[in-house]
Formats: structure tokens, C-alpha cells, sequence
């Protein structure tokens, strides 16, 4: 009896996974899911000291950016590359997600802008400029802005997005810049 009834679970469990399967494959209406992943290499003892504790939840193999060798990379106009979106472009179907994963050590944000530019944090603008895009102005306290944040290991979901070519960046990461083409 006990045979039977392991039998008979694991028989519903293989027929509710065959039809969540079949589900998730759709009509060929669904819509399509693409990932993005925003990347750094925060160094905590550096990026914590300076910012709070457990900013900096960076979990790669050494790989890490000191705070103020980001600083001078910014300044002098050659931003660290590991601070970066993955890929750098993506062509989707018009109705898919785009789905952006924060797997850096640190918070980001993935803005949808007019033209590439500054962000809200002068000393990683190039040359430390003050000027701002308008998508980014204000920082956090731009709601605009603060839906598009994205902590570490959460993700965002894109959707909606019409036909043509939009542009995105970190408003806090300048240099991490994204084109989607939508067909």
C-alpha cells in the first residue's frame, strides 16, 4: 500500500511538472524572456568603510575594485570595465521581459534614457562633471529613478518596451550602458 502511494505522488508530480513544461512553453504567443546581468567588483573593506556596513556584498574570487581606485578610474576617464550590463546589446521581440539580474557586489540602476551621460554622483562622472542627464537627476529621490534600482542578487523586470532602439545606464555607474533593439 505504501508502494502505491509513493507511486501515485510521484506520478502527480511528474504530470504537474509535464504540464507547468507545457505551460510555460505557450502557444508561441508568450512572451519571450531575456536576461541581463548588471556586474561589479565592489571591494567590501573598502566600499563598507566608506559607505556602511554591508554595502559591498561582493562574493567573487578576489577579483575586487578598491572605492578609491573606482574614484580615480572615473576621474581620469577610464571606468573600471568590470562595472559593466551583460551583454553590452540585445535585440528582443516587441511584448518580451527583459529582465535585468543585479549579480555585482552593490546596488545599480538600469535607466532608460534619451542619450548616455552623466549620473547623479559627480565623482564617477568623468573628470568628476556635475552635469547630470535629466533621466538621472536627482537620484533616489527622483521616483523615476528609484523604480529602476536593482540591490544585489534582486532582479527588474522590463516590459512594455515599443519597437525601436532604447538606450540604458546606471545612473549611479555612468559608464555601464546597454542598447536593446526592439523588433
Amino acid at each position: 500500500m505504501k508502494k502505491i502511494a509513493i507511486l501515485t505522488v510521484l506520478a502527480g508530480w511528474a504530470i504537474l511538472g509535464g504540464a507547468t513544461h507545457a505551460s510555460a512553453q505557450g502557444n508561441g504567443n508568450s512572451p519571450g524572456l531575456t536576461q541581463v546581468v548588471a556586474l561589479d567588483e565592489c571591494d567590501p573593506v573598502t566600499f563598507n568603510e566608506a559607505v556602511g556596513p554591508d554595502f559591498c556584498k561582493n562574493v567573487t574570487l578576489g577579483a575586487f575594485t578598491t572605492l578609491s581606485d573606482l574614484f580615480a578610474g572615473a576621474e581620469a576617464g577610464t571606468p573600471d570595465r568590470g562595472w559593466d550590463f551583460e551583454p553590452d546589446q540585445v535585440t528582443i521581440s516587441k511584448g518580451d521581459v527583459l529582465s535585468v539580474v543585479d549579480q555585482g557586489g552593490e546596488p545599480h540602476t538600469f535607466t532608460e534614457v534619451k542619450a548616455f551621460g552623466n549620473g547623479f554622483l559627480p565623482p564617477l562622472n568623468p573628470g568628476s562633471a556635475t552635469s547630470v542627464i535629466p533621466e538621472c537627476n536627482g537620484g533616489f529621490k527622483n521616483i523615476a529613478v528609484a523604480r529602476t534600482r536593482i540591490l544585489q542578487g534582486s532582479h527588474l523586470d522590463i516590459t512594455g518596451l515599443s519597437k525601436g532602439k532604447h538606450l540604458f545606464q546606471c545612473c549611479i555607474h555612468p559608464w555601464m550602458r546597454m542598447e536593446v533593439d526592439v523588433k
